[in-house]
């Protein structure tokens, strides 16, 4: 069993309820092989997490950001709790070290850690919550998340590759790029695409993912840094 004592020690905060700090950290895939184990996976826990960090984002940019639209608040704060980010900060302030996982999953460091770095945050998240408060939340939220924000700003990561690939090719070349399919496999529960970028019929890169949508992003990713229209 992990000793969570590190983790309270690290950010100053006293769990209440150690079960709830626990259950954050508790993989499905943890169950598979402790199905006697005590507490329930997290997964209740990163839906409430979930919708904690969306208020508390969201009334952070609209109290800090008076000037800014809707829109550009709207993509700041899809920026601020994506994926990427969520796993990015879990793995900063090591989380990795108290993931409760099956052994198959403990020893996949790829895009799958990532999203259940993501999700365990959100879970942690959802934890705090209950255990102590609104406020105590929101100060986590804005100690070890929002301070991303700077950097999101500066280097244009609230605009997907999509969009900023579509966005370069009209401005240069006055196309719009379009996306296909070039090889896909698996059982639907775990599919695999290779998608290609074209501008006409001109194969700008590839990229693969787990979706179609995953793909497209990863194909426009790796187009951009073809073009150098990274900048």
């Amino acid at each position: 069993m992990k000793d969570f004592s590190p983790l309270e020690k690290e950010f100053n905060i006293k769990f209440k309820n150690k079960d709830l700090l626990t259950q954050a950290f508790i993989h499905r895939s943890y169950l598979n092989e402790n199905p006697d184990f005590h507490l329930d996976h997290n997964e209740r826990l990163e839906f409430l997490g979930d919708a904690v960090l969306e208020l508390i984002v969201t009334n952070y940019l609209y109290q800090n950001y008076p000037e800014k639209a809707e829109g550009e608040l709207t993509n700041w704060r899809a920026a601020l709790v994506n994926t990427n980010i969520l796993a990015k900060v879990a793995s900063d302030i090591k989380f990795d070290n108290f993931l409760l996982l099956s052994h198959g999953e403990a020893k996949d460091t790829g895009k799958a850690r990532q999203y259940i770095l993501a999700d365990t945050f959100e879970a942690f998240i959802g934890a705090f919550f209950l255990d102590s408060g609104y406020n105590s939340a929101k100060k986590f939220i804005e100690q070890y998340l929002i301070k991303e924000l700077p950097r999101i700003i500066k280097e244009n990561l609230f605009k997907d590759a999509k969009s900023c690939f579509q966005e370069k090719a009209q401005e240069t070349a006055r196309i719009t790029p379009n996306y296909k399919v070039l090889k896909q496999w698996g059982p639907d529960h775990l599919k695999h695409f290779v998608v290609g970028v074209f501008l006409r019929n001109k194969l700008i890169a590839k990229g693969k993912g787990s979706s179609k949508q995953e793909a497209e992003d990863s194909a426009a990713q790796n187009a951009l840094k073809v073009k150098n229209w990274n900048n």
